[in-house]
């Protein structure tokens, strides 16, 4: 089953460029990756998702049910985190907390002093008194207290240190295991490489590609790295699926994809030193991705 279902959702603001003709789906159990540079469409997608904007065109569903209809009953079943969190100041973060917790019918505070020990946020604090990486963990406590279905994560860990990253990412992986779905948006790879199953590609509104992790890194590219004893001209290496050449001195590295049998054998009539073969990281097959689209 699908939990969340994205058909062709348009949102325009006047002139300005919103987000155009999305479609893709999330399945019951998975954790998705919904990647891109800043600006280029995530948090609005997942906006008008939530029902908080509307959408000029097209429709998404989630549990099935309409997004704008029955907004207010997906709503007891999700949880989100903004990118970017504003709170009372006055408040002390456990009666914020307790706020966040009177709009579900169920009691959280077992769950909330369980999730604050877990990320060592001090309830007790007022919210004007606590750094941007305590906020953004009161944000954390907020989206996962009511141990919803669905979580949607708007670039979450801008703010946390490294430590509190990682014990970030333990805890979605917790609540994955207890069967929760997760759609995680982010501009940075490695987050997304480490904890997503598939991830759809996102640049100026568009999907470039919804793929598998594991099929972007499978074999269908290779990085190669060589040092050649002399100088040769940059037309030699103009073949079929080499990408990213660079010839600095005498080191060449380009990405390879297609029969490597091709590449060998072209490779075997130069001069070389040096040879390294690599699986490229993330980073670099996205930058593919985009060059491609651009």
């Amino acid at each position: 089953m699908n939990v969340i279902e994205i058909h062709s959702l348009t949102k325009t603001y006047g002139k300005s460029r919103g987000i155009t003709d999305i479609s893709f789906h999330v399945e019951e159990g998975e954790i998705f990756g919904f990647i891109g540079p800043n600006g280029a469409g995530k948090s609005t997608t997942i906006r008008t998702l939530l029902s908080l904007i509307r959408p000029t065109s097209g429709s998404a569903t989630i549990f099935g049910k309409d997004c704008i209809e029955s907004a207010p009953e997906i709503a007891k079943e999700v949880g989100y985190l903004p990118s970017e969190v504003f709170y009372y100041d006055n408040m002390k973060v456990k009666d914020l907390l307790k706020y966040s917790a009177s709009f579900y019918k169920k009691d959280c505070t077992k769950r909330i002093k369980e999730l604050a020990e877990i990320l060592n946020l001090d309830l007790s604090k007022k919210i004007d008194d606590l750094s941007l990486g305590n906020k953004k963990k009161v944000g954390i406590i907020q989206g996962l207290l009511h141990e919803p279905k669905l979580i949607i994560l708007d670039e979450p860990t801008s703010g946390l240190d490294p430590l509190m990253q990682q014990k970030f990412f333990e805890l979605l992986q917790a609540e994955n295991e207890k069967g929760a779905t997760i759609l995680f948006s982010s501009h940075i790879l490695s987050e997304v490489q480490r904890l997503c199953d598939r991830v759809a590609i996102i640049k100026e509104g568009k999907i470039v590609q919804v793929e598998k992790i594991s099929t972007l890194k499978e074999n269908n590219h290779k990085k190669f790295k060589m040092e050649i004893k002399s100088d040769i001209d940059a037309s030699y290496f103009d073949l079929d699926g080499v990408t990213n050449l660079e010839m600095i001195d005498h080191h060449v590295s380009f990405l390879f994809r297609g029969d490597i049998n091709t590449i060998m054998k072209k490779i075997a009539d130069i001069e070389i030193t040096n040879l390294w073969i690599d699986e490229p990281d993330l980073e670099e097959i996205f930058m593919h991705y985009y060059e491609k689209e651009a």
